[in-house]
């Protein structure tokens, strides 16, 4: 696997692929790499000739108060995890040749309307962070595809409309959630978690998956079934943020014709903020 940390060494290596007729596919990530990263790898290897992952801990994603200087740095053992799943370039940038400018100047993209709700209204600015850097990684690697987690549910519909507004050549694949046995999301972020929360966290997707059982029995309060699972949530140990049963396609109130659901979750365990969703067709 080769390492390069700069747009022109990375350039000159798709060059040659690109020469060769070769697809390229990219897994953008933050590090700390984990099963679920691993598991976007080896989609893309059966997708495409060559897999550029990107390690990038984006300054722009973070806002005021948040983990971005205590984000898990592990680069040495993410590099050996993606040699062993052959991986063909690891992208490692320092933050001065993603952003060459002064924060206050770059220039940045802006998907309205998805960006403002649930996670983005929690963390004011974050998808402008996400789109920003997806769309730079985008014009760095120019890969023929690009696969991600449906974990980050809110995240993936942005990167789509992204894609889909600007007009830029990349396939986007949404992977299903990796799961720990007892259905806890696989999570960078879970490592903030003690033993003692770490027993609770897999509550989080229990909930999730009544609220699908609920739904089945023709329930139809959905307003009502949210406000359940919050209280159940609190119940548990939890301090939600949002609890919301969505129209799939736009994250839309859904109306009584809309049979593609999914149920989107965060919520504060401890100190890290879990996050999860479940998908539900009702056809």
């Amino acid at each position: 696997m080769i390492t390069v940390e700069t747009v022109a060494d990375l350039r000159h290596t798709i060059a040659r692929w690109r020469a060769a007729g070769e697809r390229v596919a990219l897994v953008p990530t933050m590090g700390n790499l984990h099963e679920g990263h691993l598991d976007l790898v080896r989609k893309a290897r059966s997708l495409a000739d060559r897999v550029v992952v990107s390690i990038f801990v984006n300054p722009l994603q973070f806002g005021e108060g948040e983990d971005f200087a205590a984000y898990p740095r592990t680069l040495l053992d993410d590099s050996d995890k993606l040699s062993a799943v052959a991986a063909d370039l690891l992208f490692t940038p320092p933050v001065d040749e993603v952003y060459r400018r002064p924060r206050s100047e770059q220039t940045r993209i802006e998907v309205p309307g998805l960006s403002g709700q649930f996670c983005g209204a929690s963390r004011p600015g974050h998808f402008v962070g996400v789109a920003t850097v997806v769309c730079k990684l985008f014009n760095m690697v120019q890969p023929d595809l690009a696969l991600f987690g449906e974990k980050d549910y809110q995240q993936l519909l942005v990167i789509r409309r992204m894609v889909e507004d600007l007009a830029i050549p990349v396939t986007i694949h949404g992977l299903p959630t990796v799961r720990e046995v007892d259905g806890l999301a696989r999570s960078s972020r879970n490592g903030y978690l003690s033993d003692a929360e770490r027993t609770i966290a897999p509550v989080l997707y229990r909930q999730l998956q009544q609220t699908v059982a609920d739904i089945k029995q023709r329930k139809h309060d959905l307003a009502a079934l949210e406000r359940q699972a919050l209280s159940r949530l609190e119940a548990e140990g939890f301090t939600p943020d949002y609890y919301a049963i969505r129209r799939a396609a736009d994250l839309a109130e859904p109306g009584p014709d809309d049979k593609s659901l999914v149920i989107l979750a965060a919520a504060y365990l401890g100190k890290a903020r879990l996050i999860d969703n479940i998908q539900l067709d009702l056809e």
